[in-house]
């Protein structure tokens, strides 16, 4: 049975929209405190952490009363990485971390990311469990009066998270010498980004941490990479890095000015690992990963599977297969050996790492040429129009087109109101005909 409120990466969608108010939080709240409060094993503590969004301030509340009406105990955080909160849930041994974003969408959407003690995302299991609790009668899960939960606001979040991050190298890396650009798409991870490379001893210049509310991946950020890319060129930087609202996305750029994906950067680390015996199993992408990465890893001797779009069904391929490296395209990238969930800052520390002894991000990251690649983002009123039946007669006749030369997906955002169709080829001229085959019938 599919999932009512639940996506692909959390529950995502307009502010006081149907889902995303403050009466659907508090019965989030209530629901997966409830939830929580039965698996008996670990204390009644769930910690919060958000984005900068001017609408957390109105949600954070109505999401602590229906924990504390559950019964837990709450520590809110302020402005953190998503991995951060994951991390901390898991070292202050929590029964559940949950983050508010809307990751790399505008202002005006907002959402929420469910972490286990474990700092994992939720299974689709849990989620339907939480879920089936969410449309019951409030009173069935109130505690009584003396059982209401408590709730304090934790001011070292920030300091806790970057003491984790910087422990997972060694103790005299340093980044003395290097020029590093930093975008943080005036989200969570403004403070935290910035402190982290200066505490390490690099000279850094700063984009997107000003955050008002309304600013949040506002022509900047991993969605908007020319920021670090001009930057870098106009400050003679080493390298360029660019996070989204919630932090846990990279997309970066080497000293040239040229951009790099999360294909790139995955391709760059698990060469890199395989080289120091760090990898264990292979490498986990996305059915959006480009097929040049695919043709690279073959080369490389590198095992590579896919997963659906989403970083939570890539960590549970990871998990499944025992690999310890995973991600997206888009800059969801996950390193097994030190986070269980993606990490921005992570895994810029890893590539700072690899380069930090003079080495160039052109030469480090600049693994593979990409197979030319088209992605389209349609916005729809309703996602089932994929499937229509002239709508799938058109995907039919487009892949039949472009087969043995490409491939074509088609798929609905789990996040947005849109269909993203993408189109990978040599031949240009065809793969274009075939993205605007299905496009033109969407529209």
């Amino acid at each position: 049975m599919a999932k009512k409120y639940f996506g692909t990466d959390g529950i995502r969608g307009p502010v006081n929209s149907k889902n995303i108010n403050g009466d659907m939080f508090f019965k989030f709240g209530l629901a997966s405190g409830t939830y929580f409060r039965s698996q008996k094993k670990i204390k009644q503590t769930a910690i919060i952490a958000k984005d900068t969004r001017l609408s957390g301030y109105t949600l954070e509340p109505a999401l602590v009363s229906g924990l504390t009406s559950a019964g837990m105990h709450v520590y809110t955080l302020g402005p953190l990485p998503t991995n951060g909160l994951a991390m901390l849930t898991k070292s202050m041994k929590a029964n559940m971390g949950i983050m508010i974003t809307a990751s790399h969408n505008p202002h005006q959407d907002n959402g929420l990311k469910l972490f286990g003690p474990d700092g994992m995302k939720l299974s689709d299991k849990i989620e339907k469990k939480i879920e089936s609790m969410i449309d019951k009668k409030v009173s069935i899960h109130l505690s009584q009066a003396q059982k209401l939960g408590r709730v304090k606001r934790l001011e070292t979040g920030t300091k806790d998270y970057i003491k984790i991050l910087k422990k997972n190298f060694t103790k005299d890396f340093n980044l003395r010498g290097l020029r590093i650009v930093i975008d943080c798409a005036n989200g969570a991870g403004y403070k935290a980004g910035p402190e982290l490379l200066k505490s390490l001893g690099a000279k850094v210049i700063t984009i997107g941490i000003k955050p008002n509310g309304l600013n949040i991946n506002k022509k900047c950020g991993s969605t908007y990479p020319n920021k670090i890319k001009f930057a870098v060129k106009k400050n003679k930087a080493h390298l360029g890095i660019s996070l989204d609202g919630d932090a846990d996305r990279i997309i970066m750029c080497d000293e040239k000015g040229d951009i790099i994906d999360g294909d790139q950067i995955i391709a760059a680390l698990a060469k890199r690992w395989k080289l120091k015996k760090m990898l264990k199993g292979g490498v986990v992408g996305t059915l959006m990963s480009n097929y040049g990465l695919e043709k690279f890893f073959k080369v490389e001797k590198i095992k590579f599977i896919r997963a659906n779009v989403g970083d939570r069904y890539v960590k549970e391929k990871m998990q499944k297969n025992k690999f310890n490296l995973g991600g997206e395209q888009s800059g969801h990238i996950i390193l097994g050996k030190f986070a269980t969930t993606g990490d921005g800052l992570l895994v810029a520390l890893e590539a700072l790492f690899a380069i930090r002894k003079g080495k160039k991000a052109s030469t480090f990251f600049n693994k593979f040429k990409k197979t030319p690649q088209i992605l389209k983002n349609i916005e729809v009123k309703n996602k089932d129009i994929i499937n229509y039946p002239d709508i799938k007669k058109s995907i039919k006749i487009a892949e039949k087109l472009i087969k043995g030369q490409g491939r074509i997906l088609v798929r609905k955002s789990g996040t947005e109101s849109k269909i993203r169709v993408m189109g990978e080829s040599e031949n240009k001229e065809l793969l274009n005909r075939c993205v605007d085959l299905i496009l033109k019938k969407i529209k």
